[in-house]
């Protein structure tokens, strides 16, 4: 059963989002269960930090030794981060999805997409 943090918010698409010690930004991820269904992650393309990003249109991907996968902005807004540490260790996705395997920091600036919460997402996991 994959985990899904209660603290977090969650897009139908499989990403995570929580907020930052910055008000107004937020960290982004791809979930437990989505890098569980990826398998192992050799390679991960995030948008450069001042690329601007809309909500619920693809921002990157994610390449494992099963498929490409597109990643979904959970926000509109620019990028102000992005997990360089991913570069050398693209397997931090899937050993630590929602600590040091994130991917991005957003600073805010359109209205979310659609976000789940814990037990919403838990439902579409199933």
């Amino acid at each position: 059963m994959s985990q899904i943090p209660a603290e977090l918010e969650y897009t139908k698409e499989h990403e995570w989002v929580a907020p930052t010690a910055t008000a107004g930004t937020i960290r982004m991820g791809i979930t437990d269960f989505a890098q569980g269904a990826l398998g192992d992650i050799v390679y991960v393309q995030m948008p450069k930090v001042g690329d601007p990003v809309v909500a619920d249109k693809v921002c990157g991907e994610v390449e494992s030794t099963k498929s490409v996968s597109e990643i979904f902005a959970p926000v509109t807004g620019t990028v102000v981060a992005v997990n360089d540490a991913l570069n050398a260790a693209p397997e931090l996705v899937n050993s630590d999805p929602y600590g040091a395997g994130w991917l991005a920091e957003i600073s805010v600036s359109g209205e979310p997409a659609t976000l789940l919460s814990a037990a919403q997402y838990g439902e579409i996991t199933g």
